[in-house]
């Protein structure tokens, strides 16, 4: 072989080498890249685990919300608009929490696309160094291969191009997201407060005539033996009441309670009516067990005892509506002792003002 031969085909290998080199830097800038979109779908996923957490506390809060709203839902025309006003509120911002999940689970079916598509460009480079392996054999191969590579590097960088810009409207959208989560909770806050005021304006109320109530009954039987005021109770022995095991109220007893029967005329017209207020009469008995025709049980005298009260009370003038009676039996005693003073004690009516 020529000394011309031998130079000729020395060039040609010499290409060789720093066609491997461009082409191993090209595949440190792809895997560099796929790092990016790995750290990418990352954050983006702890921040999707932040929006779950949002939802969840925001649908708590509202949870608490509706129970409160359930509660008060009949303390007036005012506060039932208020409260319908502040559900449409709660309403409108959970479509926009639902309408913000929409978004994000748009956004990671996005990013699933573009992983599609670095792993497409990761099969490209992978079929290009198999081409370039195989064309060792002819310079003319080469640079066909050469080519052939060279325009599908320039279409990966297209492609990733258009990716980055893809992932930077994701991050506004996500940004947007947490913006609005941030107006949406100040709202929720700022209802919650509002309607805690609203509450505790009733309440107070509530107790204002209550107090007036228990004030005119300590004047009207501040010397009747037998009876007392504990706390916001006020509380009558049943022997003022009723005679041992039976549910019959006595003469002695009906004179009592047209005395309540009359402070409670006299107060029931001074409460608002949006105001919704209720006597509540609470039967109980000592643990000695009855066992008769009309009674098998504690339970049943005791109840029946409270529906006593609150049937003369009706009788009297009392408006129903704002009468409830309750049975308790021997559960609830004010005195735990096994004595007959503190059976005595134990056996009794209790009434109490309060909210419906």
């Amino acid at each position: 072989m020529s000394a011309r031969s031998l130079r000729a085909r020395r060039t040609s290998l010499d290409i060789w080498p720093g066609f491997v080199d461009a082409l191993a830097n090209l595949l440190l800038v792809v895997s560099f890249v796929l790092s990016v979109f790995i750290l990418a779908q990352f954050y983006l996923s702890q921040a999707l685990s932040g929006r779950d957490e949002a939802l969840r506390e925001l649908n708590a809060r509202a949870a608490e919300l509706a129970e409160l709203l359930a509660m008060e839902k009949a303390a007036g025309e005012e506060l039932r608009n208020e409260v319908a006003r502040l559900s449409s509120t709660l309403q409108s911002a959970t479509k926009e929490l639902d309408e913000k999940s929409r978004a994000t689970a748009d956004a990671q079916q996005t990013i699933a696309q573009l992983r599609d598509l670095v792993l497409q460009g990761e099969g490209a480079i992978a079929a290009a160094r198999q081409e370039l392996a195989g064309a060792q054999g002819s310079l003319e191969v080469e640079k066909q291969v050469s080519l052939q590579a060279q325009a599908q590097v320039k279409l990966l960088n297209e492609q990733i191009a258009a990716l980055r810009d893809q992932l930077a409207q994701i991050a506004a959208a996500l940004d947007a997201a947490e913006a609005k989560d941030r107006e949406n909770q100040v709202v929720i806050a700022d209802l919650g407060a509002r309607l805690n005021q609203a509450l505790a304006a009733k309440v107070e109320e509530l107790a204002r005539y209550r107090s007036e109530f228990f004030g005119r009954l300590r004047e009207v039987l501040a010397s009747t033996p037998g009876v007392q005021i504990e706390g916001d109770r006020f509380i009558f022995q049943s022997e003022v009441l009723f005679a041992s095991g039976s549910a019959d109220i006595g003469a002695a007893g009906q004179e009592q309670l047209r005395k309540i029967a009359s402070v409670l005329n006299e107060i029931a017209p001074k409460i608002p009516g949006e105001l919704k207020w209720v006597l509540r009469v609470d039967g109980h008995t000592d643990t000695v067990p009855i066992q008769t025709e009309r009674f098998r049980s504690n339970w049943e005298l005791s109840s029946a005892r409270a529906l006593s009260v609150v049937n003369f009370l009706t009788a009297q003038g009392v408006p129903p509506s704002h009468l409830a009676a309750a049975g308790f039996g021997q559960f609830h005693p004010i005195d735990p002792a096994n004595s007959d003073a503190a059976r005595g004690r134990n056996r009794r009516i209790e009434l109490k003002l309060t909210e419906r």
